[in-house]
């Protein structure tokens, strides 16, 4: 036989309205939650500082400092020795000068030591150009040319083996005419260098030069052409 509770006893029915109180309550605490709010407690002995009571502190600039440069020394003081001597001491080297009158029996010679210095100068100098060039037998440096040309003797060592060209030879008139300082400027072989030089040496004087009417030395550099035929 089954047992049969009682309506009041049987929790069943009153199930939804339990869980619409629990609904209810829990919405409350959550608004609570969020509308609580908490105050901080006062903190004794902090006192809020006004912004004039604090002091800024500056920090100050700082520029360094140029080294000045030492100033020169100065120059040294020249200490002068002064002998002091007495007036009974002679002194020896004293210039004396005497007065002499001159009347018209007084001669004065000048020598002309520079003149003749000049004049010895101009005679050892060598030109190249001068006002009255010099002359070989009644030509110029043509006719000295042609002369050496009919005078010069090819060497055998030389045509022997085949050897050509033009040596530049260069020599300098004298004041009475002759030949001197006679020099290969530019040279081919030795033996066709020293006919040439031999030729030139053994010519004829020549008619010197003149500057101002007065022989000089004057300088010439001619060709002198070795060609086999």
């Amino acid at each position: 036989m089954e047992r049969k509770k009682s309506q009041k006893a049987d929790l069943e029915s009153k199930k939804g309205l339990f869980l619409e109180l629990g609904f209810v309550v829990a919405l409350g605490l959550v608004l609570l939650a969020f509308e609580w709010t908490t105050r901080p407690e006062k903190v004794e002995g902090f006192q809020q500082q006004d912004k004039s009571d604090v002091v800024q502190e500056s920090t100050p600039v700082t520029r360094q400092q140029q080294k000045k440069e030492p100033p020169p020394p100065p120059p040294p003081k020249s200490t002068e020795v002064i002998n002091i001597v007495d007036d009974d001491v002679q002194i020896e080297d004293e210039l004396r000068l005497e007065e002499t009158e001159a009347d018209q029996d007084t001669e004065v010679s000048i020598d002309a030591f520079a003149e003749e210095e000049e004049e010895e100068d101009e005679e050892q100098q060598i030109f190249v150009v001068v006002e009255d060039m010099p002359t070989f037998k009644g030509g110029g440096v043509g006719a000295f040319r042609n002369y050496v040309q009919k005078n010069i003797e090819y060497p055998t060592v030389a045509a022997e083996n085949g050897i050509e060209g033009t040596v530049f030879v260069k020599f300098v008139v004298d004041t009475d005419g002759g030949i001197s300082n006679v020099q290969v400027m530019r040279g081919v072989d030795p033996a066709l260098n020293e006919e040439a030089m031999r030729v030139i040496r053994n010519a004829p004087k020549w008619d010197p030069g003149k500057q101002r009417g007065k022989p000089v030395r004057v300088q010439f550099t001619i060709p002198i052409v070795f060609k086999l035929q």
